[in-house]
């Protein structure tokens, strides 16, 4: 399967119509935003779990990294309710699960063999680094060019044009923001190729999960 997988080409998408994909077990459903390979595959992806469902235990040969939404997503390692981040380096693995249900942004295969760095880390509680203009962030990881952050955007904000050599992706988990090209509201995922990329702003306030470098040299996907 070939979805979306242009890095050239500028993305942005209202999540909330795209289908709701059964994955193997049919207790945990996908909505792919992109997508390169079948059911091994680099992929970005929203994914719900039913209650009480889950995975059997695998390995990631690509990595994992996921942001929880909704509910509380569970593994070997405890249970993550919404908020948290969380990175699987390439090679690790665990065995997923959900007592309540939850709704997770996850990107597989999307992770380089030398970022070998495990994260969780609540963002609810992680206060903003102030960087001006009425723009806020939390970084979350960094590796190389790649860089993982929620971006937080008070009233008024204003995130100046900018060059992205890495491209730019971002998903709003809340309020709603502006660029030359659209408004961008719950739930909207928006990617840029690298480039240029025009000025930000919110007049109401927005709060957005953002990845930064990770589009000009991307993984190879599972063959």
């Amino acid at each position: 399967m070939h979805l979306r997988d242009d890095f050239a080409r500028r993305e942005a998408i209202d999540t909330t119509a795209l289908p709701w994909v059964a994955s193997p077990g049919g207790h945990v459903e996908r909505r792919m935003l992109d997508r390169t390979g079948a059911e091994r595959a680099r992929a970005t992806s929203l994914v719900r779990y039913a209650a009480a469902s889950g995975f059997p235990a695998h390995e990631h040969g690509g990595g994992e990294e996921f942001l929880v939404l909704a509910g509380t997503f569970s593994d070997d390692d405890g249970d993550f309710p919404a908020g948290w981040y969380v990175r699987n380096p390439v090679g690790s693995s665990h065995a997923p699960r959900s007592a309540p249900g939850c709704l997770i942004l996850v990107k597989l295969w999307w992770m380089h063999a030398k970022d070998q760095t495990f994260v969780r880390l609540d963002t609810v509680g992680a206060r903003p680094k102030d960087v001006g203009r009425n723009v806020g962030v939390v970084p979350l990881h960094r590796f190389g060019d790649e860089t993982a952050a929620i971006l937080h955007l008070a009233p008024g904000a204003l995130v100046p044009e900018r060059a992205v050599p890495g491209g730019e992706e971002f998903l709003v988990l809340s309020g709603t923001c502006h660029d030359a090209d659209g408004t961008y509201t719950p739930m909207i995922w928006s990617r840029r190729p690298p480039g240029h990329a025009p000025a930000l702003t919110s007049a109401t306030g927005a709060r957005l999960f953002l990845k930064r470098g990770h589009l000009a040299d991307p993984p190879a996907p599972p063959a």
